[in-house]
């Protein structure tokens, strides 16, 4: 082999391997400090678009999730108040039940008009109190169906729609039809005939809360479901771009090695052009 001065291939060689040992040792210092393999697109441009899409797709998966859950918490608090206001109801079908007996003095009468009256009140004070991030749920101020986005795309099978029905006002008056009440107790058959408007509040609300029921069936699947596809999504995504911490610490004890063996040899090859002084001598 011939002796150079001016071009030392050895020391380039050498060079070029310190370099690239060096590069692999860095990138397996990244991704094992980040925990990805896909840093940058230089990794993987096409891994990189994927896991991308993927990302943004758990994203959107973890909003409708959180949609749904909002839906189905909207529905207990409707659902709670119905109860009570069904409580109150049952009592004054109760107490007009007792009016109608035709056993009842004036006297009696009124103490049941009073407290009547009183469920009625109460009836109507919740019915417009009730409100859910910003929506009073049971006054009648929703005139359109509500419709609950639990899937990620604009289709109609991401979609759960609640009927307007369901939160159509129940208020005493809207739902007994009157709001002068102690003139079903004038005497026992108008109590008597008041009981078949009563029924027909109480079916109201019982509908409306079997309805509620359905619907919150559907939302535990919708949760199962996405939680599910945000599961196989999160797979995928963590099979493209998570580091495999055995693999990359193996890579690096190696080009670590590399690199140590480059920098000694490039020592030796850089005192190559040397011997050509000993001819000179």
């Amino acid at each position: 082999m011939a002796i150079s001065v001016n071009t030392n291939l050895v020391s380039l060689t050498t060079q070029k391997s310190l370099s690239k040992s060096t590069d692999k040792m860095n990138t397996a210092m990244e991704r094992l400090s980040t925990g990805y393999k896909i840093n940058s697109s230089k990794d993987d441009a096409a891994g990189m678009a994927v896991a991308t899409k993927l990302n943004y797709k758990l994203t959107s998966y973890n909003v409708a999730k959180s949609n749904a859950q909002m839906g189905a918490s909207m529905l207990d608090t409707a659902e709670n108040i119905m109860g009570t206001i069904r409580s109150n109801l049952q009592r004054i079908r109760d107490l007009t039940e007792q009016a109608a007996n035709g056993t009842y003095g004036s006297d009696s009468m009124q103490a049941i008009v009073k407290e009547v009256q009183s469920r009625v009140d109460e009836i109507t004070r919740i019915s417009k109190s009730v409100e859910f991030n910003g929506k009073y749920l049971l006054n009648g101020s929703i005139e359109e169906d509500i419709n609950l986005q639990v899937g990620i795309e604009n289709k109609e099978n991401s979609i759960i729609k609640l009927s307007k029905d369901l939160f159509a006002d129940a208020s005493a008056s809207a739902l007994l039809g009157t709001s002068d009440i102690s003139k079903n107790y004038e005497t026992d058959s108008t109590a008597r005939a008041f009981l078949e408007q009563i029924d027909s509040a109480l079916a109201n609300i019982t509908d409306r809360v079997t309805e509620i029921g359905g619907v919150q069936q559907r939302l535990v699947t919708v949760l199962e479901a996405t939680e599910t596809l945000a599961t196989s999504v999160t797979s995928a995504a963590s099979s493209i771009q998570d580091v495999d911490v055995a693999t990359e610490s193996t890579n690096y004890v190696k080009e670590q090695i590399l690199q140590q063996l480059s920098t000694s040899m490039l020592t030796v090859a850089n005192q190559a052009p040397s011997i050509a002084l000993s001819l000179l001598s």
